[in-house]
This record gives C-alpha cells, sequence and structure tokens, in this order.
C-alpha cells in the first residue's frame, strides 16, 4: 500500500467561455455542452507553461504539510504536453525544491500518466530506493491546441495537481492507495490513430473521436469493477467515481455502465474543459475535503495510444 499525504492543484485565472469559439468559428454553446458538457476552461497567461504551473502546484502542496522538500526522496513527473523534452517537468521540479541526487523520472501515457507515475513510486518503494515520493501532473494544452479546429479545438484546458506520497503513514488523515491496475490498449480499434499531438503538425487532432469514445466507454468500467474485486469490494462500495476529465458524455456513460448514481460522481469538465492527465488529481485535490475516513474512491483513466488505468484509494 502506498499513502497520500497530500495533495494540491493549480488552475489559471483566464478563463475562456464557449463564446470565444463561438465568435472563432461559429460552434454554438450549446453545442459543445451537448457534445462534451464543458462550458468554460482555463487557460496559462502568457508567462506561464506546464512547468510554472507545476512549481506553483508544488508549491502549494508543501503548503499543507510539515514534511519538508529536503526529505523527498524521489520525484515523478507526469505530462503529454511539455515545455521542454530534455529539461523535464520533474527536473524543473527537483531544481526549485533544491533536493540533490535523489532519482527524478518524467513519464507519458496521455491522459493516463497520473496511474503510471504512481507506478513509478510503487516500483521504487517495493525497492526500497524510496520512501517519500512527489507526484507532479502538469498539462498545458493550449500550447499544442488549434483552436481553429473545429472536431477538438475547443475540449483543452489547463491545469497541474501534485501529490506527496509515502511508503508508510505519516498521519490520520492520509488517503490510502490500495491497488493500481494499469494497461496499454494498442491493439483495440483506431488506437495510434485516434488522438494525435505531433509538435510539427500543428494542434491536438482527434480523426477518430467516436473509436476513442468507445474504447474510453469499454476500459474505464471494465477496469474500474478489475481494480474493486481486487480489494474483495463491489460497487455498492463506492463512495465517489473520478473519471478521466475527457468528456462529460463519457463520464455519464461510465457510470451508467457501472450503475452508480450520478451523486457518486466526481467530475470538473464542466469547468476546465479537458487537463489531460491533471484532470482527476485536479478532482481529488477540490473533493479532498468532502471524503469521510474509510470511503472508497476509485479513479479510472483511459488516454489516446490507448492506454487505461484503475485505482482503489481508501479516505
Amino acid at each position: 500500500m502506498l499513502y497520500i499525504h497530500a495533495v494540491s492543484h493549480y488552475l489559471p485565472s483566464q478563463v475562456v467561455g464557449n463564446e470565444h469559439f463561438t465568435q472563432l468559428n461559429g460552434l454554438s454553446s450549446e453545442w459543445i455542452i451537448e457534445r462534451t458538457g464543458i462550458k468554460e476552461r482555463r487557460k496559462a497567461g502568457p508567462d506561464e507553461n506546464t512547468n510554472t504551473m507545476a512549481l506553483e502546484a508544488v508549491r502549494r502542496l508543501f503548503d499543507v504539510t510539515t514534511i519538508e522538500p529536503s526529505q523527498i526522496d524521489l520525484i515523478v513527473g507526469a505530462t503529454y504536453t511539455p515545455h521542454d523534452t530534455i529539461v523535464t517537468l520533474a527536473h524543473v521540479v527537483q531544481h526549485n525544491l533544491g533536493v540533490p541526487d535523489i532519482p527524478v523520472v518524467s513519464v507519458s501515457t496521455a491522459c493516463s500518466s497520473l496511474l503510471n507515475a504512481i507506478e513509478v513510486v510503487e516500483g521504487y518503494f517495493a525497492m526500497n530506493k524510496a520512501s517519500l515520493a512527489v507526484v507532479v501532473v502538469s498539462e498545458h494544452n493550449t500550447a499544442y491546441n488549434n483552436e481553429q479546429d473545429t472536431v477538438s479545438g475547443h475540449l483543452w484546458g489547463d491545469g497541474s495537481s501534485a501529490l506527496l506520497i509515502s511508503k508508510e503513514r505519516l498521519s490520520e488523515d492520509d488517503m490510502t492507495i490500495h491497488h493500481i491496475i494499469t494497461g496499454g490498449a494498442a491493439t483495440s480499434g483506431k488506437a495510434t490513430t485516434g488522438v494525435v499531438l505531433k509538435p510539427l503538425e500543428k494542434g491536438v487532432i482527434m480523426p477518430h473521436g467516436r473509436d476513442v469514445f468507445i474504447n474510453a466507454c469499454q476500459y474505464m468500467p471494465k477496469v474500474s469493477i478489475q481494480v474493486l474485486e481486487k480489494a474483495g469490494l463491489s460497487l455498492d462500495d463506492v463512495a465517489y467515481l473520478i473519471p478521466h476529465q475527457a468528456n462529460l458524455r463519457i463520464s455519464m456513460n461510465v457510470i451508467n455502465t457501472l450503475k452508480l448514481p450520478e451523486s457518486k460522481l466526481l467530475s470538473n469538465i464542466q469547468r476546465l474543459g479537458n487537463t489531460g492527465c491533471s484532470g482527476c488529481a485536479i478532482a481529488l485535490s477540490e473533493h479532498r475535503s468532502q471524503f469521510k475516513k474509510g470511503e472508497w474512491i476509485v479513479l479510472t483513466v483511459f488516454g489516446g495510444g490507448y492506454s487505461f488505468g484503475a485505482m482503489l484509494v481508501e479516505a
């Protein structure tokens, strides 16, 4: 087991409403809401990027704990929208924290990257190579996005989150990570062409959105049930489900498939748009105060490529 000692998030202040896309390319707000659930999204300012947003989330993380940065012995970063592909997100966090000579890793499995980053932590802990880790997820989607793309240009938002994860329980308020299941689904459907981001070819492109929808709606419920079964739990035990914040229609499809009431769905896509691998962690941070001790929370993800996963957390 792993323990989430603290969690934080950062959102840029600039809000972009649907009317922006109505003026830009004629997409009505009603049409966008009907198809995606999105009413507005956040956009990083001219002086912000993937790294600056991550650093702000990490700063906020240490504001809510007595743990000192010098105690950290592992940093794992995750993003598919890097500001720099050589000086990675995790390296920037290490530099900012001033912690020398510790393992520093950055990963990308599209929107599933949060869970794979935590699995990296799980592995380091199991090998006794670390015991206290910072995981930071950050996406600067608007830096890559083509807003004039009427298929997916209106989906994306920016934001970051950070988690302080320990090998041993540090306080009674820690959340417990019981199980994580992840997998690649690159052999399914149009996995390698469904969602594409090639930096030299402008924009995040989604030529096969229907295929993405179908596979996300299949994989997220399936892996959610699998992670519960590993703990000997059923869907009746779930207090909250946090799905990847890609599309409200996907989220509703997932809870309907699982026969969970809408009251158990935690969603921020209506306000934030698709914040990539940050979305689930941001939702966990936003709702942290409402979780009651002993409640079971399932986070489930699906990413382009394709990739999928679920994590079972006990509050």
